[in-house]
């Protein structure tokens, strides 16, 4: 199995190769590649050390998989060139999520919306796919209308950049900053770029990707993100509106089947998910499940996940882990 690993130098690629290792890939043929002031640096990987190529050495190389971490620009430039390699491409960006005939992709939920003819799979951005892991057993059961987000996300959803401004400020040092304001001992109503509407690009995200990886345009989805002074770990504060009336007991079974759910909810014992007990790990942790006494058929839930694994590296390698058996490479 020969894998480029597009961004392998960045904050997403390290954890990428993390999981790489972890996940049966130390023997493969891995080409990391990264912008031209990476090339030629080293990097670990498997006891192994490897130079990191350009992107166009990683192409002429026609890798049976690219996995991408690199931004968009860099995603709509060279996914289309791996793809014409034959190579299957599976990018972390926003870069192609909205395509209509693009499959945007958690395993556990979607892997069937995947064709053997596609070349291009998107990720979906971190705080969907914890969101939607959570949601899926129960849409699929009592059909959800309508959702209402508030999501307290990690600075390392925003790069190492914010993570140094974290740390400066929490030293009192100087940096070069990625927010508009102090994140430490604050919180920031805002991630992404505002559209005109008021709504920041982090906030449509959660609209149209629920949308299409749930396979229901009619779900109605509204979302406030904030920016939280925590390294990693997304936190998000859930409020669905079913069709059909629910039983408690039965979505705790539910969520407790489904792959990839830890249910970690005990109001008595203090129990209940934080960014503190999700890292390094994969799972996506659910908790203070609670009816909402104010609205029929309607639920709360608190959703934590590592934003860096389940959000971003782990997903992609899973993708990949799920073709690779389906199409028996």
């Amino acid at each position: 199995m020969k894998i480029a690993l597009v961004g392998a130098t960045g904050l997403v690629g390290s954890v990428m190769l993390k999981v790489l290792e972890e996940r049966g890939f130390a023997k493969c043929e891995l080409l990391p590649a990264a912008s031209q002031r990476s090339v030629g640096k080293e990097i670990l990987f498997a006891g192994r050390t490897l130079k990191v190529l350009s992107v166009e050495q990683a192409i002429e190389a026609a890798p049976d998989f690219a996995i991408f971490s690199a931004g968009s620009a860099a995603s709509l430039t060279y996914a289309p060139q791996f793809a014409a390699k034959g190579t299957t491409v599976i990018d972390n960006s926003s870069a192609w999520r909205n395509y209509e005939h693009i499959p945007l992709v958690v395993p556990e939920i979607n892997i069937d919306s995947v064709r053997a003819t596609d070349r291009i799979i998107a990720n979906p951005n971190c705080s969907t796919i914890q969101m939607v892991l959570a949601l899926a057993p129960l849409h699929w059961k009592y059909k959800i209308k309508r959702l209402v987000i508030s999501t307290y996300q990690a600075v390392t959803g925003t790069g190492m950049k914010a993570v140094n401004q974290l740390m400066s400020e929490r030293a009192g040092e100087e940096c070069d900053k990625a927010y508009p304001y102090e994140i430490d001992l604050n919180v920031l109503p805002h991630g992404g770029t505002f559209e005109e509407s008021g709504y920041t690009t982090e906030e449509l995200k959660l609209v149209n990707e629920t949308r299409k990886i749930l396979s229901d345009k009619n779900i109605m989805v509204t979302a406030t993100v904030a920016r939280v002074p925590v390294i990693g770990g997304h936190s998000e504060s859930i409020n669905v509106e079913f069709y059909n009336d629910y039983d408690i007991e039965d979505v705790r079974h539910l969520l407790q089947k489904m792959p990839g759910i830890k249910l970690y909810d005990d109001p008595e014992e203090n129990k209940y998910p934080m960014p503190r007990y999700v890292q390094n790990k994969d799972e996506v942790w659910v908790g203070r499940l609670r009816r909402d006494e104010s609205q029929p058929n309607s639920l709360n839930m608190w959703v934590v996940a590592d934003n860096l694994r389940k959000g971003a590296a782990t997903n992609a390698i899973q993708i990949m882990q799920k073709l690779i058996d389906i199409w028996h490479l």
